[in-house]
């Protein structure tokens, strides 16, 4: 009776155990299905963080292998002592509409929790990561900020894997839903027409998201409320027959509304963060180019150029009437505003927000 008693009790254990169990790691290349998020399986290069797919200081920086439901979904670098991410890697295939009704989740792994039943993330055991009553009833206008967007993911599985504290940081509310998410949802429209897999012609792109920390601005005394974020991606284009990038970045503070952040290229955004972290930056594998920044169509249009058109267009047809067509096109062209995401562009813009 004794060891069947022992038995039940391991079975409802086992039972218990959440359906997010992440992996841990010392190297991403140490997991086969965690290596396939970095093109060519070659991770950033990040002076003094990680240097040829070597973590510099193995007791603050954790490569997670992000899984969810037995299934790897991305990739996470971790800062324990900042409690945030220094970048997600992820590839883009196409994406799934509406938000899940999903809590958020830590990483057992880093702070050895075990038998943890449901990954609250209010446990005061938690020493090594943010919880969520970090971020809840702040009095900053800080969200929980995605670096894999939620609205980016394939799947629902997939989307909920991205509700994990390790793969959000402090981002100021306006920037979160401002710029920031208007330049996710006119990229992902982006990726979808222009990023094509050429041994099948499926959606493929490679994305990595990182923030910068701040000196010493905190959320909680404990969360680090970082000072820049930052993402680019890099995928083969099938129109053009070569492999293209780009890469935006934003200063993680409040914002006026229709503030939009300027496309910039692989290398530009390497130079910035050269200036962070010293010589040495390397975002992606050198199949992607740094200094060419290329968006076309399905008609091998310009896209920036077709959506400022289309911008002009429309406030034609919606307005008074008042003067030409081509003067209102004129004029959307040199403001540089972006449409705002909203359901006529099948964005779905409410899924990565708070």
């Amino acid at each position: 009776m004794g060891v069947l008693n022992h038995l039940s009790t391991l079975l409802l254990l086992l039972s218990l155990l959440p359906p997010a169990l992440s992996h841990v790691v010392e190297r991403f290349s140490d997991v086969t299905d965690c290596e396939t998020f970095f093109l060519e399986g070659t991770t950033p290069n990040l002076p003094g963080i990680l240097v040829g797919g070597t973590v510099q200081n193995q007791n603050r920086y954790k490569p997670i292998c992000q899984k969810y439901k037995k299934t790897y979904r991305f990739a996470t670098l971790y800062d324990m002592i900042n409690r945030i991410p220094v970048f997600s890697a992820y590839t883009f295939s196409g994406k799934a509409v509406g938000r899940p009704s999903q809590s958020w989740m830590i990483e057992p792994q880093l702070e050895n929790i075990k038998y943890q039943s449901d990954m609250k993330v209010d446990n005061k055991a938690v020493k090594n990561q943010a919880v969520d009553t970090d971020y809840k009833n702040n009095n900053l206008g800080l969200d929980r900020g995605h670096l894999f967007p939620c609205s980016y993911a394939p799947n629902d599985d997939t989307k909920r894997s991205t509700f994990t504290l390790t793969n959000a940081v402090p981002q100021a509310s306006s920037f979160n839903r401002g710029s920031w998410k208007t330049m996710e949802c006119r990229v992902r429209k982006a990726l979808e027409l222009n990023c094509k897999d050429y041994n099948n012609n499926n959606i493929k792109a490679y994305v990595v998201t990182g923030a910068v920390p701040s000196s010493s601005n905190t959320l909680n005394n404990r969360v680090n409320i970082p000072d820049l974020m930052w993402t680019a991606y890099c995928c083969y284009n099938s129109n053009l027959g070569q492999w293209v990038a780009q890469a935006h970045w934003g200063e993680n503070q409040q914002e006026d509304k229709g503030k939009t952040l300027k496309p910039e290229t692989l290398g530009a955004l390497e130079k910035e963060l050269n200036k962070i972290y010293n010589d040495g930056v390397k975002v992606f594998h050198d199949d992607c180019p740094r200094n060419v920044n290329v968006l076309e169509d399905e008609r091998g249009r310009n896209l920036e150029a077709v959506e400022e058109v289309e911008l002009g267009k429309k406030r034609v047809r919606e307005g008074s009437g008042e003067g030409n067509g081509e003067g209102n096109i004129k004029m959307a062209r040199a403001s540089e505003e972006l449409k705002d995401c909203d359901d006529e562009d099948g964005c779905d813009c409410d899924c990565d927000e708070k």
